[in-house]
């Protein structure tokens, strides 16, 4: 799961990050306005976590170039303003959720679970697709009932293609999942084909189907019911 923080507190930031990073999830920032439009323009967000005061414009003008561009990235508003205006304007611009500075870190990481999980799979916890049975909160899988031993990014990998099934993914695509800001593309693809392969080999160990497909000049597939 891929997050976007966009604040402008250099040392909030960074502790964001490596609370965040530690979770499991993959952390790119913004400082400004304009570097968190640019990073929207680009690419899709599982979440993002979304200052309202940023220098050069304002987060809430961030959700509406959301909606007007139709995105669907989950938000969840933090900002030191506790004003009730503040929160009824970012939700009725698309934000998913408020939460007031200071908070708890444990805290902030609980919704942007919850966030995830009522966009991206109807707010169930534990996800059923064929042989595989997915625990989204303990970050587990079960093929068939059997347990299978996934590293971060091999989880991370497994739900990406999960929530595409059936779909075309490029290399380019998957890698920028995986690494985001931090890859070179040429360097990673190696790192990428290896992620995969493991992947492929731990799926049929434990009794399941050879489901990720290689598709010639185009990049994978997840075949899935």
């Amino acid at each position: 799961m891929k997050l976007l923080i966009v604040e402008d507190e250099l040392a909030l930031k960074e502790s964001l990050i490596e609370y965040l990073s530690a979770s499991g999830y993959l952390c790119e920032s913004a400082t400004d306005f304009n570097e968190a439009v640019e990073k929207i323009e680009l690419f899709d967000y599982d979440c993002i976590v979304l200052d309202i005061m940023l220098p050069g414009g304002s987060g809430l003008q961030i959700l509406q170039y959301l909606k007007d561009n139709k995105k669907t990235d989950g938000v969840i508003i933090v900002s030191a303003k506790n004003a009730l205006e503040d929160k009824i304007n970012g939700i009725a611009l698309g934000a998913d959720d408020y939460l007031t500075k200071p908070f708890h870190l444990s805290e902030l990481s609980v919704r942007i679970a919850a966030i995830i999980r009522r966009k991206q799979f109807n707010g169930q916890s534990v996800l059923q697709y064929d042989f595989f049975s997915i625990d989204t909160i303990a970050k587990s899988v079960k093929v068939n009932n059997r347990l299978l031993d996934l590293t971060q990014k091999e989880y991370q990998l497994l739900l990406f293609f999960i929530i595409n099934k059936n779909r075309v993914l490029s290399k380019n695509a998957i890698a920028q999942h995986l690494w985001g800001d931090d890859m070179d593309y040429a360097d990673n693809y190696d790192f990428l084909y290896t992620h995969i392969k493991n992947l492929r080999k731990k799926i049929i160990a434990v009794g399941g189907d050879d489901c990720i497909k290689s598709m010639y000049r185009e990049g994978y597939k997840m075949m899935l019911s």
